[in-house]
């Protein structure tokens, strides 16, 4: 079997614009939550998101081309930008059909979907941008990131919700261990901070209206959670077959060993009873990667602040893990960066893997009132230093979408 590697990971997140600062400012526990900017939010019931402060897309893309593009498209530009320098990557002509990009969304241009309606509503169809359609399709960031690298390989994009940055990360790790590439661009970004979003996801209740007080919105295990607070950002990688990577001489980061993946079939929006969906995909990523489970040592959690999911979560991490369980960190980094929907998922895939390579374990902060229900190891409010061997990252979506991906620490 052929085996995989990380040689970059590039970060765009609300506590960094770039894979130092944001791994810095997570290890430091510092809150990304705050009031929202990006519109008007009187009226709305929920008032505050994680916004990526000061990302000027004119670093990262020309003027000419930004009404071409949603948001989205940006941070996913922006970090496989940060990606593909620390990966030292060049996509040379005689290997560019080896090369191919995976980058998913959950939602994709809203903010373009919401602009350009308006445009029709006040000015007729003839106001609608004929770039509207391109700027906002879920799979133009993969399409974007393709073209201004020349990868010509295999080229998709996931859409399954909150998982869809792990999806794009075990699809890809799949289509290079079956040899259909030797290196893939994955991940997911999303920017969904606009009315439409927040409305919507505040009338369902799924969302925390802890507006008097951001910075501990999103808490995580915590008694007093409310619900997820939206974020928005990008996580994206560049997996590569070994030995490819040895000889070029690449920066391996670490060895992406495990993908498991299940169906809830159980509700909409609902986990299934004591996790059972999301304990399916932990033990399936577990005999993907042949991992023991007394060799995990840290879990990123998907632990978003809500009430029913924090505690299916647990419950699946104990039926999996038994005693285990309460000896390896269970920590949820929502905490500070908000829940990046399509994005989360690659996002703390990164934050995992950086955790085998750097032998931190960042905070789940807001950690107050313990929940009885949630009572594993969270490193709660202070990071933790401790060598991790193997990590896991769990993922999991609206319609009963479940992933878990695993990450070993890289030792030559």
């Amino acid at each position: 079997m052929r085996r995989v590697v990380v040689t970059g990971v590039g970060l765009t997140c609300p506590v960094g614009i770039g894979t130092e600062s944001s791994w810095k400012a997570l290890c430091e526990g510092r809150n990304g939550i705050a009031p929202i900017s990006h519109f008007d939010t009187e009226g709305f019931a929920c008032k505050i998101a994680g916004e990526v402060d000061g990302f000027d897309p004119l670093d990262y893309v020309d003027k000419r081309d930004l009404r071409k593009m949603g948001r989205f498209i940006f941070f996913a530009l922006s970090s496989s930008q940060f990606a593909i320098e620390a990966s030292q990557l060049e996509v040379k002509p005689a290997d560019a059909e080896r090369v191919g990009v995976y980058i998913g969304s959950g939602i994709g241009g809203f903010d373009v979907i919401e602009r350009e309606h308006t445009k029709l509503i006040e000015g007729g169809p003839r106001k609608i941008s004929p770039f509207f359609i391109p700027a906002t399709i879920i799979n133009l960031a993969s399409g974007h990131v393709s073209i201004r690298y020349g990868a010509k390989g295999p080229n998709s994009a996931a859409a399954t919700a909150c998982t869809t940055g792990a999806h794009a990360v075990g699809d890809s790790f799949k289509i290079i261990q079956r040899g259909d590439a030797d290196v893939m661009i994955c991940g997911g970004a999303e920017a969904a901070i606009t009315p439409m979003s927040i409305g919507g996801f505040g009338n369902m209740k799924a969302l925390s209206f802890r507006n008097d007080d951001p910075a501990h919105a999103c808490r995580p295990w915590d008694a007093d959670r409310d619900g997820f607070v939206v974020g928005e950002g990008a996580g994206i990688l560049v997996l590569e077959e070994l030995e490819r990577a040895r000889a070029r001489n690449a920066p391996i980061v670490a060895e992406l060993v495990g993908y498991g993946m299940s169906g809830d079939a159980y509700h909409i929006t609902s986990p299934a009873e004591h996790g059972e969906g999301a304990q399916r995909a932990i033990r399936a990523c577990l005999a993907d990667g042949r991992i023991p489970p007394e060799e995990v040592g840290y879990i990123n959690a998907h632990g978003t602040s809500t009430p029913q999911g924090d505690v299916a979560e647990t419950e699946a991490v104990k039926a999996v893990f038994g005693d285990h369980a309460r000896k390896l960190v269970f920590g949820s980094t929502k905490s500070m960066t908000g829940h990046l929907l399509g994005g989360a998922g690659a996002l703390e895939f990164c934050i995992a893997l950086l955790v085998t390579t750097c032998g931190v374990i960042p905070p789940t902060i807001n950690q107050f009132t313990p929940d009885p229900e949630c009572d594993l190891d969270s490193a709660p409010n202070e990071k933790v230093e401790r060598r991790v061997a193997v990590a896991l990252s769990n993922s999991f979506g609206f319609g009963g979408h479940n992933v878990t991906l695993g990450v070993r620490r890289w030792v030559e």
